[in-house]
């Protein structure tokens, strides 16, 4: 109820995917939802904006769309959550009802990070923690190789940490730290560290994870979501120059649209969000039908194949 299209575009994403065969239940507003199609529909009176602050909205608003979700998935009436309302608000539903996987000291939001031509990045935490410890990271590099594995199907995940550069010895306190209990395998075995990476590296097929703290992460997230903006409408906007460029871009217009779709966010759905005792996917604000239907996707995918068993696995064993 309270992404930026939403709840529009959300039962549009939601009845998609019920139509592909995924069940799917509303939670939110029957009054203010519209048609829901036959979907099943658990009424949730109250709504928390995408202003309002995480910890005192989901304290107070306890008949929310987002708190009433997350208590669907603790008490399996749900299997997931998926979210486009407040980012910080899913979380602490999601910690405040569902609670945390035994031993983990912070979840952490994972982004798919698109590289044409092979499988995405995995981003970690891109926003979750804006100040992190070293254990907190070491976490997060089991959790994150355990998620590619699950969700691209990254046999031996490449982790990388990100850095002001390669070298061992560069980075605040915080990456040095880090280094050193990766570089001497605390992770664990089934975390394969190839070292420092930089961000030039993150759309490039050299990692395949990256872990850094919230505050870096959601910047790199933004800076890259931009750019890539900034790249395409650029493009679009060469094409249409003139009658030239408008004939010329009918010939490489077919082979743009896959790279196009590949690096459109709606296509990944949403990010996951690691570390909590059952599945969550949040979703931009401003996530379209398409975008809910992949996150949906996304989301029975992880439960079907017992991500949240992976995860507890990866932080038991290591």
């Amino acid at each position: 109820m309270g992404g930026d299209r939403a709840p529009g575009e959300i039962v549009a994403g939601a009845l998609r995917a019920a139509e592909s065969g995924l069940p799917v239940v509303l939670v939110g507003d029957p009054e203010r939802m519209g048609d829901a199609g036959g979907l099943e529909v658990i009424p949730a009176s109250e709504t928390i904006e995408m202003h309002e602050d995480p910890a005192r909205a989901v304290r107070t608003k306890k008949d929310s769309s987002l708190v009433r979700a997350a208590e669907a998935v603790r008490d399996g009436r749900a299997s997931a959550m998926v979210s486009a309302g407040n980012t910080g608000a899913t979380m602490a539903s999601a910690l405040f009802r569902i609670g945390r996987i035994r031993g983990v000291g912070r979840p952490a939001i994972a982004t798919a990070i698109p590289v044409p031509g092979t499988t995405p990045t995995v981003l970690l935490d891109s926003g979750a923690n804006a100040e992190c410890s070293a254990a907190w990271l070491l976490q997060f590099a089991q959790m994150g190789a355990a998620f590619a594995r699950q969700r691209f199907g990254i046999a031996d995940p490449r982790v990388g940490l990100l850095s002001i550069g390669e070298e061992p010895g560069k980075g605040s306190p915080l990456v040095k730290e880090t280094y050193a209990l990766l570089d001497a395998g605390k992770a664990g075995p089934s975390v394969r560290f190839i070292g420092n990476v930089e961000g030039r590296d993150v759309m490039s097929d050299v990692v395949d994870v990256v872990v850094t703290d919230g505050f870096t992460g959601n910047v790199v997230l933004k800076t890259l979501e931009g750019s890539m903006k900034f790249a395409l409408n650029t493009v679009l906007a060469a094409m249409s120059s003139s009658d030239e460029a408008k004939a010329a871009s009918e010939a490489i217009l077919p082979a743009l649209l896959p790279l196009v779709d590949e690096l459109d966010p709606d296509t990944y759905g949403g990010a996951m969000l690691l570390g909590v005792d059952g599945v969550c996917i949040i979703s931009h604000g401003s996530s379209s039908a398409r975008a809910i239907y992949n996150a949906v996707g996304v989301a029975h995918h992880a439960v079907t194949e017992g991500l949240v068993e992976q995860l507890r696995t990866a932080i038991s064993t290591n």
